[in-house]
């Protein structure tokens, strides 16, 4: 008789065995399922709305309103300036570019930065016309570059500007910017305006 007691104990506790290790192959397969599931999936972050409509920012890519909105911002940063400004300005371009690509920006900033001081040349930029490829992370943004001399504008000229792109996660990164010259002549790359 005890023979029998301790062989139904013994089955029961295998099928309880059996059970839970069961149990936790499935919670472990759905797990795994899960984080597989979580890292594939694209990432959003809804910003507050600053213009129009909220802003929604994914992994899947950059999205034109994002492009559109960061470009301006960037050609405000980049070509407003002025002698007292030039050590923010400079750090402020380098804050938001590619890591790498800071080395090159640095250096093309560097010697706008080394023209510039001590005298007393601003340039600030006016926006009438923006291209946007979010596609190929690049912006091209025309507009009047006005030149100040002390208090008087000394030159008023219509200038394109190239701006490009890098987006990582959820990181976008500016990796070069120039002047756009017209003509036969090829883009001027760079920061050099």
């Amino acid at each position: 008789m005890e023979l029998s007691y301790s062989h139904t104990i013994s089955q029961r506790i295998l099928r309880q065995r059996n059970i839970l290790a069961v149990a936790a192959a499935a919670l472990g397969a759905l797990t795994l399922l899960l984080f597989t599931v979580g890292l594939s999936r694209d990432r959003e972050i809804v910003l507050q709305p600053v213009l129009r409509s909220p802003l929604t920012i994914s992994s899947a890519g950059v999205s034109r309103e994002y492009l559109e909105m960061i470009t301006r911002d960037t050609v405000v940063l980049t070509l407003d300036r002025s002698p007292q400004n030039l050590e923010y300005w400079m750090n402020a371009v380098l804050d938001i570019a590619s890591p790498r690509t800071q080395g090159k920006i640095k250096a093309d900033l560097l010697k706008i930065v080394n023209e510039q001081r001590g005298s007393s040349i601003s340039q600030f930029f006016t926006i009438q016309k923006m291209e946007i490829d979010p596609k190929n992370l690049r912006s091209e943004v025309t507009g009047e570059l006005h030149t100040i001399v002390g208090n008087k504008v000394i030159a008023s000229e219509n200038r394109t500007f190239r701006y490009d792109w890098e987006y990582s996660g959820l990181s976008l990164k500016l990796v070069g910017f120039g002047m756009v010259k017209t003509g036969a002549a090829k883009d001027q790359q760079g920061s050099d305006q």
